[in-house]
């Protein structure tokens, strides 16, 4: 569905007639550079072409940023990221963050990820046991 719309947009760039430093120039000539990162969301059925989805899951952390301690540090920014990133992570795989981040934070420190593929496997959202599953009934 996708793609002839990107194929009539690709033929409609490269008729376009604009002078090459006007604004809507710069554009084109931008557009025909990026075009193979743009159509490669084609080659997977699971990709989006927009990252808006993306972008709402981390509104709430930007705009909370400054009421975050340590934020303001490079290495503070750093591992709020990481944290965010991994709770986003889990709720985008259907997992509770929290049980996610706390089989993390308890299990990696005890495994050799950095020279153990399967260590680092069992950290990723298909592999985690069911105590992670954010449906999963727990004692």
């Amino acid at each position: 569905m996708a793609k002839p719309l990107l194929d009539e947009f690709l033929a409609y760039l490269h008729e376009a007639k604009a002078t090459p430093k006007s604004g809507f120039g710069r554009a084109v000539h931008y557009t025909l550079e990026q075009w193979k990162y743009l159509e490669r969301y084609l080659l997977d059925g699971q990709l989006e072409i927009s990252n808006n989805r993306a972008e709402r899951s981390i509104k709430p952390f930007v705009i909370d940023r400054k009421n975050f301690l340590f934020a303001n540090t490079p290495r503070g920014a750093k591992a709020s990221a990481s944290v965010f990133s991994l709770i986003e992570t889990a709720k985008e795989n259907r997992l509770n963050p929290y049980a996610y981040l706390a089989f993390i934070f308890k299990n990696a420190p005890n495994w050799d990820i950095r020279n153990d593929v399967n260590a680092i496997q069992n950290l990723l959202p298909p592999f985690v046991p069911a105590c992670c599953k954010a449906y999963a009934v727990t004692d």
